[in-house]
């Protein structure tokens, strides 16, 4: 130990006794600081190892480091071949992923807790490399005594954080350790060129990623023209925008699909495009009143159309039964209810989740699972048309009725819906005996041949001319 190492050696021991040691640097003793008040002790005190193997080994294969932990260990190379000297990089709560080394100074690390899976965060470490480098969001080199528990002192580390230079997001930390007596001054000029060049690495695989998803949902957001709309990513990053500048470059919260509101008051819709993100963000304000319900015309028509945040859509014929079904059961369908109804007894519920996969393409956030159902306000003309049967005079309600429900459908849980509305409305042309409804009825594609409607009209018409 040189004269240097045993004088920042007193020091410690000085300040860790309550003393004051003004050879130690600022930043160090301001770590130490933090670790004691979060209750870390120099001597009883290890990092816990808080990940199990299975954990780790699923990060080292998905975590965002993953992608340049080769390219950190090529440039690190040399150091992790000398005696004694070990590299690791964590996550950005300290947890170790990676541990490079010579066999005696893994063996060595392990005693410590320097393991894969380990927590070496300033709140549960003290004073380190990894630690104090997260915590200060900067390179930070920690000498032998700077460390702040005991089992550490004899090692020298040099870490520096990594984050995404086009997110900012912190990924984690780069260290390279080694017993002081070996420890180079540019080992810290080295481990920073080693974390820009990962963080290069890491821009250009964002900048690639974020023009795949541009090419793959750009179509699908700037469908609707006329309309403010943009394509987000998870991290809230404003992938596209038309026109340009109407989003803030990025929103402020993690994105949640459902409505939303601009700081100057305006209303938008995010819709997941996803099961990761990203999201397509319309602009619904200024539409009309009914703009927040989802308006669904289903009779007479064998396609429904619907509005949807003032958008309007035309359904495929499956989809026109599933929706006019969930709008029938607002309390929602399991998938084997929704097979029954629209399949029959042999429906299989593979084949209704691939078709909710892709009507959830259109409703977006409208559409909830598990059970299945509508979100928000809807307003169906069937439903409606149902509601008002018992107080609506005839002549009205002849007016909304455009036909039957769906009247190609051969779905089980559409005939259903449709027979008993058509009935209802029957019984009501029939009850009141008014001539001219009884003469729109049979004048009608769905009543042309209703014979009891149409002997009704006779005697009607008889009693008239008795008269």
């Amino acid at each position: 130990m040189d004269d240097s190492t045993r004088r920042l050696a007193r020091a410690r021991e000085s300040a860790l006794s309550g003393q004051r040691a003004a050879q130690v640097r600022p930043e160090v003793r301001a770590s130490w600081d933090r670790a004691r008040l979060q209750g870390v002790h120099p001597d009883r005190s290890l990092p816990p190892i808080e990940l199990p193997e299975d954990r780790v080994r699923g990060l080292q294969r998905d975590h965002p480091m993953a992608s340049v932990w080769p390219t950190l260990l090529g440039t690190l190379r040399d150091a992790a071949t000398q005696p004694g000297h070990l590299i690791f990089a964590s996550d950005s709560a300290g947890h170790l992923l990676w541990v490079m080394g010579d066999r005696s100074a893994r063996r060595l690390a392990e005693g410590v807790h320097l393991v894969p899976g380990a927590l070496w965060s300033e709140g549960k470490a003290g004073t380190s490399g990894v630690g104090t480098a997260l915590a200060l969001g900067r390179p930070f080199r920690v000498r032998g005594p700077e460390h702040f528990l005991s089992v550490a002192v004899d090692f020298t580390c040099s870490a520096a954080p990594i984050r995404n230079p086009v997110t900012g997001e912190l990924l984690g930390a780069i260290d390279v350790t080694c017993p002081t007596p070996a420890a180079n001054s540019l080992s810290l000029s080295l481990v920073v060129a080693a974390a820009r060049l990962a963080e290069a690495q890491l821009g250009e695989q964002t900048r690639q990623q974020d023009e795949r998803l541009r090419m793959r949902y750009l179509e699908h957001v700037m469908r609707h023209k006329g309309i403010h709309s943009a394509l987000v990513g998870a991290d809230g990053r404003v992938l596209h925008a038309s026109p340009g500048g109407w989003l803030p470059k990025r929103w402020p919260t993690p994105p949640r699909e459902g409505p939303a509101k601009l700081p100057d008051g305006r209303r938008v819709v995010f819709e997941r495009l996803s099961a990761t993100g990203p999201f397509a963000v319309h602009c619904v304000d200024g539409a009309d009143s009914t703009s927040e319900a989802l308006v669904l015309h289903a009779l007479g028509r064998d396609r429904a159309w619907i509005r949807l945040d003032g958008v309007a859509h035309e359904l495929s014929a499956r989809h026109s039964e599933l929706v006019v079904l969930l709008a029938a059961h607002p309390a929602g369908l399991t998938a084997d209810a929704l097979a029954r109804l629209t399949y029959g007894q042999d429906g299989k519920t593979v084949t209704v989740r691939a078709e909710m996969t892709r009507l959830r393409r259109i409703l977006g956030y409208r559409l909830a699972s598990d059970p299945y159902r509508l979100v928000g306000q809807t307003a169906a003309d069937f439903l409606t048309l149902d509601d008002d049967l018992a107080t609506e005079s005839v002549g009205a309600l002849l007016d909304r009725y455009r036909g039957p429900l769906l009247p190609s459908s051969r779905a089980e849980g559409v005939e259903a819906l449709r027979d008993r509305l058509h009935q209802r409305l029957r019984v009501r042309v029939l009850s009141h005996g008014d001539p001219d409804a009884l003469t729109r009825w049979t004048t009608a594609p769905h009543g042309r041949d209703d014979v009891l409607v149409r002997q009704a009209l006779e005697r009607a018409g008889s009693a008239d001319r008795a008269y």
